[in-house]
């Protein structure tokens, strides 16, 4: 099969790593980028990195153009597809948007995100696209809300214990720590470099945008849950992210049995690697690529599950599930073009 994508918001981090990810994907035929203020500019005269490989230009977003495609990807700030994709929904592409707008419902996104949310018609044609937990609603979707990345890290790691009922979700406190990468490439103080360099950080404390999406998800795939604590922070680091949740268990679950149930849950997924304990467990093992990697401990002290997981928040926390979506939408391997060793040094 040969596909035809388009990328809108090209030109960030997300649309960056959507390029450099479908360029290795056997199926595609042509990728198109599309801007709202640099129609005609060669993409590699922005990104000299891409010389040889992306000697492209750049189009206007246009309705009829963007209908040619078979698949767009939406890589842009919220706010913006709310406005753009209605007319396209449902009219012939895939439509698969990295952004938070179609996430959430209308009440929940306007309250968090403070922006008018999507028309209720179009947010009902949305299916949200945690891969491994909702592949088969992602199958026949005309449009998949890609999941943020910090709910990404967070979802993954506690879906099993939750719906199999071994943590209480009474007192649930998750703290994540990400990358400066997250934040996207348009400059801030919070991101300058003398900022970040050399300090940690914590943001947005209990009013996180992601947070009624993380709630949202686990009522979405394990039904018992309640309002959880959330804590973010900056590390000054490009990529990656580390989300640490703490749980009391269940009565009477064991540390064996807490384990063999994450095991089990994702023994045939390609993309979460279950780890035993270990010395070390970190985001660069993961960094370049779609894994999540999860580790699960119990303090039998407190009767406490930590359960920790990693990802490269612009990999499987964006463009990568964004692509892992794709391959399931088009009957692809589900790793078709995301097959690469993590980095790691």
């Amino acid at each position: 099969m040969d596909v035809k994508v388009g990328i809108i918001g090209a030109t960030g981090y997300g649309g960056l790593e959507l390029i450099r990810l479908l360029h290795r994907h056997s199926g595609i035929s042509s990728i198109d980028l599309f801007t709202s203020s640099e129609e005609g500019e060669l993409f590699s005269h922005k990104y000299s990195y891409l010389m040889n490989i992306y000697d492209t230009p750049l189009h206007k977003i246009r309705i009829e153009h963007l209908a040619k495609m078979d698949v767009i990807f939406t890589s842009t700030p919220s706010g913006v597809t709310s406005k753009l994709l209605p007319p396209l929904i449902g009219k012939g592409p895939r439509i698969i948007d990295l952004s938070g707008d179609y996430r959430l419902s209308a009440k929940d996104y306007t309250e968090w995100y403070g922006k008018d949310a999507a028309p209720e018609t179009s947010l009902q044609k949305s299916v949200y696209g945690l891969t491994e937990w909702n592949r088969g609603a992602v199958k026949d979707a005309v449009m998949v809300a890609n999941p943020g990345c910090y709910p990404t890290a967070v979802l993954l790691s506690l879906l099993p214990a939750v719906k199999n009922g071994l943590i209480l979700t009474d007192s649930l406190i998750i703290d994540a720590k990400s990358g400066v990468s997250g934040a996207g490439n348009k400059p801030n103080q919070m991101t300058h470099f003398s900022e970040t360099n050399e300090s940690l950080s914590i943001y947005k404390v209990n009013k996180h945008q992601h947070i009624p999406e993380i709630e949202t998800g686990l009522a979405r795939f394990a039904e018992k849950t309640r309002p959880i604590t959330f804590s973010t922070h900056l590390v000054p680091m490009t990529r990656g992210i580390l989300a640490a949740a703490y749980a009391p268990l269940a009565d009477g679950v064991t540390k064996k049995q807490l384990q063999e149930c994450y095991e089990d849950s994702y023994r045939n997924e390609t993309f979460v690697r279950v780890m035993p304990p270990g010395p070390k467990f970190s985001t660069n093992q993961v960094y370049g690529s779609n894994y999540c990697d999860l580790q699960v401990h119990v303090d039998p002290r407190t009767n406490r599950a930590t359960i920790v997981s990693v990802i490269d928040n612009l990999v499987k926390g964006a463009a990568g599930q964004a692509i892992q979506n794709m391959n399931v939408q088009f009957g692809f391997k589900e790793s078709e073009g995301l097959d690469l060793v993590p980095s790691y040094i």
